[in-house]
């Protein structure tokens, strides 16, 4: 199986740490969107996306790039198949989770997006938080990245299985 991450981690590392986490399950290789080629891509069994909340969203260079996507694959050809992963620092609100925008996004594009999205608490010193030192400052932890390694598993399996 071939796989590709596409991933933006810019204040701690956070997202990087899950994405190599899921990764090394999955053989893939990540690349941050500017690095991204759109041909290997299209190429891909899988392809991950995924990013840091900033206010309540995936980070805008994430979307950015996956709005310049082609189609995903033709009409008579299989859907290719994706997945989303955040790292946040507040819980996500069930009414409004943070990678529902991108999850449509990907969809409209032809992706067969495997959900429910991966989503674990990280480090964050946004500028209220940066005051008291941070939000879970030793996360993502030895079971978030068991977490990741086990949905990235279950990805790695086939279709229908990383529900």
């Amino acid at each position: 199986m071939k796989a590709v991450i596409v991933c933006v981690s810019v204040s701690h590392g956070n997202t990087l740490r899950v994405a190599d986490a899921m990764a090394r399950v999955l053989g893939a290789s990540v690349v941050t969107p500017e690095e991204a080629d759109p041909r290997e891509l299209a190429a891909a069994d899988l392809v991950g996306f995924g990013s840091g909340v900033f206010h309540g969203r995936l980070h805008p260079r994430l979307t950015a790039f996956a709005r310049t996507l082609p189609a995903a694959r033709g009409p008579r050809s299989p859907r290719a198949r994706a997945f989303v992963f955040a790292t946040s620092g507040l819980p996500e609100l069930p009414m409004a989770p943070f990678t529902r925008p991108l999850t449509r996004l990907l969809d409209s594009k032809g992706f067969d997006v495997h959900g429910p999205a991966f989503a674990c608490r990280a480090f964050d010193t946004w500028a209220p938080f940066r005051i008291v030192g941070g939000l879970n400052k030793r996360r993502p932890d030895a079971d978030d990245l068991s977490a990741a390694r086990s949905f990235a598993e279950r990805l790695r399996e086939g279709p229908g299985r990383a529900v």
